[in-house]
């Protein structure tokens, strides 16, 4: 090598030989440290070190430095700064001659020098970002903003350090103060509903039920003989006053399952003995139109564990859909079978108008009506099958549909069976 060279040449002239850089034969420079002495008729001695290698991994440390997403700055054992990159100079707002050799207290607010703060920033120990703390940092023109720090120890041959990245969370921090008081609002409001709802709950159902009694007690020619156009409107006004009923009722239950509030009461019952109720209650609005109806239940089906009200609830829902939306002459067939040990299925089978694809979507939302606009040709609100599907959900079970455009419609709702107690 070269410096070795010169070595020889200066040993000769009797130089003090100090040097810090060398040129490999090939053309390369590097960087070495060397001491010598030379005196009367002896020979330089000298001790020479590469720091190539040191050099270029300093700069590329600094690199990641500088290129790092967070404020950086490193601490020694004595809790003086001794390296920041220059995000952590825009951050709080110090130069960097400013910052190094200090305390890293200055970074901190006054209120937290004495106490666990200091002792978190002068000996931390290695933390996740924002684990368990709530930081506060200090500017240079003493303002402060929230921090989370994430800090790792590093032992090095020049002694032990602590890196830590700060990130500046004021923005974070904000949103999640608009989304606390937003959910506070939400919180009222729900409240502001329930109380509402309960009111609605008496306030309409006590006259209605009222109405109803009393058209009842019309009707069965209690107080006297009634003319055939005297028992014509008295029917419309029951029928009216129930249709009403069943609404309120279905947007009170439909509320409490939402609020997760409805109760569930889990009885034994027969299952063909609830299919045929329910087929009861729609059996008249199918005999006006002519649409037959059929149960079916498979023989090995016998009992089931459920909340039986809620249960013929669904059977209702889903077969007064089918008479409804099937033409005069039509059919709609109520079949039950076991699927396995712990479930079992109700279908509902219809030769009604059937369902586009593109509408299955928008089958069980609150208040969608297929059939909706100034031409309607249904009566309906819309609550009845979002009802259905929440209360099978409920009940631990689900509902599907399966449907073409003038072929009828599959509704298929699976449940747990009598070994298995609704949640």
């Amino acid at each position: 090598m070269v410096f070795a060279r010169s070595v020889l040449k200066l040993k000769r002239r009797n130089y003090d030989v100090p040097a810090d850089f060398g040129l490999r034969s090939e053309g390369e420079e590097i960087a070495f440290v060397m001491n010598g002495n030379t005196e009367e008729g002896t020979m330089v001695t000298s001790a020479a070190r590469d720091i190539t290698g040191r050099k270029k991994a300093e700069q590329k440390f600094r690199g990641l430095l500088e290129s790092a997403p967070d404020a950086m700055v490193f601490v020694n054992g004595e809790g003086k700064i001794v390296l920041v990159n220059s995000l952590a100079v825009t951050l709080f707002g110090w130069k960097r001659e400013e910052l190094l050799d200090q305390k890293v207290e200055m970074l901190v607010p006054e209120r937290f020098r004495k106490g666990h703060r200091t002792g978190f920033f002068t000996t931390p120990k290695p933390r996740a970002t924002g684990v368990d703390l709530e930081l506060y940092g200090l500017r240079k023109d003493g303002s402060e903003f929230p921090i989370e720090i994430s800090l790792s120890r590093l032992e090095t041959e020049e002694g032990l350090f602590f890196s830590s990245a700060i990130r500046d969370v004021t923005e974070r921090k904000r949103v999640e103060q608009a989304l606390q008081e937003k959910n506070v609002e939400l919180e009222r409001a729900l409240l502001a509903k329930d109380r509402f709802l309960a009111n609605m709950s008496h306030e309409l159902r006590t006259p209605l039920n009222g109405i109803i009694g009393f058209t009842e007690f019309l009707i069965g020619e209690k107080p006297g003989p009634l003319q055939p156009k005297q028992e014509e409107y008295l029917n419309d006004v029951l029928s009216s006053a129930r249709h009403l009923l069943t609404l309120i009722n279905d947007v009170l239950d439909l509320a409490k399952v939402e609020a997760g509030k409805m109760e569930l009461h889990p009885e034994q019952f027969l299952i063909r003995e609830a299919l045929e109720e329910a087929t009861a209650v729609v059996k008249t609005m199918a005999d006006l139109k002519q649409v037959g109806l059929t149960v079916t239940v498979d023989a090995g089906l016998q009992m089931a564990t459920l909340d039986q009200q809620k249960f013929k609830q669904v059977l209702y829902n889903l077969l007064s859909n089918a008479v409804k939306f099937t033409d005069q002459g039509g059919n709609v067939e109520v079949c039950a079978k076991r699927l396995d040990e712990r479930h079992f299925e109700v279908q509902v089978r219809d030769t009604g108008i059937g369902i586009r694809s593109e509408d299955l979507g928008r089958l069980f939302t609150e208040f969608e009506q297929l059939d909706s606009g100034t031409a309607r040709h249904f009566e309906g609100t819309g609550l009845g099958l979002a009802l259905t599907k929440k209360i099978v959900e409920l009940q631990g079970g689900h509902i599907r549909v399966e449907a073409e455009p003038g072929k009828g419609s599959l509704f298929t709702a699976t449940l747990p069976s009598m070994t298995e107690l609704a949640n």
